[in-house]
């Protein structure tokens, strides 16, 4: 089984359950972010990090409810090792930087912070919380935290029930091509 494979699969097991206390699945997340990318006309590599910016929530096993529960899964840190695996910089870094995009965005806009969502809001906390002044101009310095800011906006954006988007298989030549243009270092 290619890896390409192995990702459409992952989507196909895990991809109904819950998005972490919104009224979406994982799957209908991720292709909203993805959907989200195309209609701002980002890089090919964009759209796969944000098609697969949650992929770490796919692999973890620590349940839907985790969150609930007090725990961190660390999806981002999850997701980027196992993508690192198969991609360069380009999709690995904005799928790491999209939690602490969020800690930074609350750090520089408390607009931003009042319009998360109630989950949101709830795993803010247990992700560290607002980033200080200095942990915000620390990672706006990132060679690839722009592109995080965006996929964290399209995370944000990407919970609505009902929304149809293209299913995960029309995908499967952007990944592949992204594979090869973008490989793992």
């Amino acid at each position: 089984m290619s890896e390409v494979d192995v990702l459409i699969t992952l989507f196909a097991r895990h991809g109904g359950e819950g998005y972490f206390g919104e009224n979406v699945t994982q799957a209908e997340h991720a292709l909203q972010s993805a959907a989200l990318a195309e209609a701002e006309h980002a890089s090919p590599a964009l759209i796969v990090a944000a098609l697969l910016h949650d992929v770490g929530h796919l692999i973890h096993t620590g349940g839907e409810d985790i969150a609930e529960r007090g725990i961190d899964a660390r999806h981002e840190a999850i997701g980027a090792t196992y993508l690192a695996k198969h991609f360069g910089p380009a999709v690995v870094e904005p799928v790491r930087l999209h939690v602490p995009a969020k800690r930074y965005l609350c750090a520089i806009d408390k607009a931003y912070w009042q319009a998360l969502s109630p989950a949101s809001k709830r795993s803010l906390d247990l992700q560290g919380g607002i980033f200080s002044p200095d942990e915000a101009e620390a990672f706006a310095s990132l060679p690839q935290a722009q592109d995080a800011v965006r996929l964290r906006r399209w995370d944000d954006q990407a919970k609505i029930v009902g929304l149809e988007t293209k299913p995960v298989e029309a995908y499967r030549d952007l990944i592949t091509q992204v594979m090869a243009s973008h490989p793992a270092q």
